[in-house]
């Protein structure tokens, strides 16, 4: 008689842990992995599995996150986890996101990193867009451009868009975020800002945004605004900084931004960098082939990249 209600209790506890790792919004992070071009769909499970989701038949790109494709395929792992194949620990990794319409970059957001600039703190976002040609994998090489001599590193949180978005109301904006990623916004200073330097043109080369390695979701990150972040040159930190001094904040950059284009769901918003950029830097830094270049954010992973020079 002791013994039935202990297999019942055994059960009962089996039966809600399994309810809650399929309920759970942190089931699973998104990646993708594979040749440049021909990247296929990842998922890390709540168990650490980094699995190949190939079989769900979709890619993460504007389609998958407008139909609410995270939930589709949370829902589609609880049944078919257990068929999805290991992805080899030496396989690429590729941007999180394929082909968004738009990266759009958010300029002098971090009060430090203004003040090193020699710029006033924005009264406003400061926005720039950045060529969706320019993305890279998380750990692909950064190519200099012809000539460059002064290519610049900026760690950054990337937003990613997970519904439509126009005239959205600052207390809606997180309603349209599917989740969180890394962003290297680099940039080559002197087309940005000398002669007739546009901040476009000088961030928008071939390798000039990995973005990845995951793709957290918006429910797994408890506060956006609290989260650490640094990048090192060659084992030299050279920014350290926290989400939360931020001058402008997610909630605030989503709805700003909708005011003046529609965002769709998959495209990326670079939401500023925090000083020790090397423009900034007495004397001043850049990048030069052979550098490696590491960074993170808190909670959502890290990248890391080797400089490489581009002879024509």
């Amino acid at each position: 008689m002791k013994l039935f209600p202990r297999i019942l209790l055994t059960a009962l506890l089996m039966s809600a842990s399994q309810l809650a790792h399929s309920q759970s919004p942190e089931s699973i992070r998104l990646f993708r992995f594979g040749e440049t071009g021909n990247e296929k769909p990842g998922a890390v499970t709540t168990r650490g599995r980094r699995v190949d989701v190939s079989k769900f038949g979709e890619d993460y790109d504007e389609a998958f996150f407008a139909t609410d494709g995270i939930r589709r395929l949370q829902q589609w792992m609880v049944k078919n986890e257990s068929r999805c194949r290991e992805v080899p620990s030496e396989a690429r990794m590729g941007p999180c996101v394929l082909r968004p319409s738009k990266i759009v970059g958010i300029g002098l957001n971090y009060a430090n990193h203004a003040k090193e600039a020699g710029a006033a703190i924005p009264a406003e976002p400061v926005l720039f867009m950045k060529a969706t040609t320019s993305i890279n994998g998380p750990n692909d090489d950064i190519v200099l451009p012809p000539g460059s001599l002064k290519t610049d590193w900026e760690v950054e949180l990337a937003i990613v868009i997970g519904k439509r978005a126009s005239h959205v109301e600052e207390e809606d904006a997180m309603d349209h975020v599917a989740g969180y990623t890394i962003i290297n916004d680099v940039s080559e200073r002197a087309h940005q800002i000398e002669g007739t330097g546009q901040w476009t043109k000088g961030k928008s080369a071939d390798t000039f945004a990995p973005l990845g390695p995951y793709l957290v979701t918006r429910e797994a990150i408890a506060d956006p605004q609290n989260l650490k972040l640094s990048l090192s040159v060659n084992g030299e930190v050279m920014q350290e900084s926290n989400t939360s001094d931020m001058v402008f904040g997610v909630k605030y950059l989503v709805s700003y931004v909708s005011r003046y284009m529609t965002l769709l769901p998959g495209d990326v918003i670079a939401t500023g960098t925090p000083a020790g950029v090397g423009l900034g830097r007495k004397p001043q830094r850049f990048l030069k082939s052979g550098d490696v270049v590491e960074l993170e954010i808190e909670n959502l992973g890290r990248q890391r990249q080797q400089v490489v020079s581009r002879d024509r």
